[in-house]
């Protein structure tokens, strides 16, 4: 498979609402397997399409201890059908916002109904690690970053830092 380039704030298409995946098709299967790689390859947990440039409603996520022993869990039109009220917190990093992180309340537990690697319709209870994981990448399909949790101040700061990194890159 194939490793992508990850998009990085401030992008434009990271803010992109992302469009249902009309099956699981061979095609959609690549973009899952060139997902993980991608997402592997950053020592990631977690990736969105758009993250990689394509805005489908699919995410992928490992959160495995275990480096050597895979778990990869895929989500195709995922949706959140319910969620408790309950709080954890976790302090969150992105691929797409690099070498920032922030602690961010989300609901300690989620249910949410999808199509798996097969195409086939699921419903996940998650709780965690997990279901703070499936919020945070679900999040990325309605174009919403985790820094847009923060106040106006931070969010404004990590935004200046990640361009000035960006203007200061040289490809050769």
């Amino acid at each position: 498979m194939a490793i992508k380039t990850i998009l990085t704030e401030p992008n434009q298409l990271l803010r992109q609402v992302s469009r249902p995946v009309e099956k699981v098709s061979q095609e959609i299967q690549n973009l899952m397997d060139d997902m993980l790689d991608t997402m592997y390859s950053a020592n990631g947990i977690g990736l969105a399409a758009i993250q990689i440039g394509v805005p489908k409603r699919i995410i992928v996520i490992d959160i495995g201890k275990d480096k050597e022993k895979k778990e990869p869990q895929y989500f195709v039109n995922p949706i959140i059908k319910n969620t408790n009220s309950i709080l954890s917190t976790y302090e969150e990093g992105c691929l797409s916002v690099p070498n920032q992180f922030a602690e961010i309340d989300r609901p300690s537990k989620c249910e949410v109904e999808y199509l798996d690697y097969n195409g086939e319709k699921k419903l996940l209870k998650a709780e965690g690690l997990l279901a703070t994981c499936i919020q945070h990448e679900m999040d990325h399909l309605e174009g919403i970053l985790f820094i847009d949790y923060l106040s106006k101040l931070k969010k404004s700061m990590i935004i200046k830092k990640l361009s000035k990194n960006k203007s200061n890159r040289i490809v050769v």
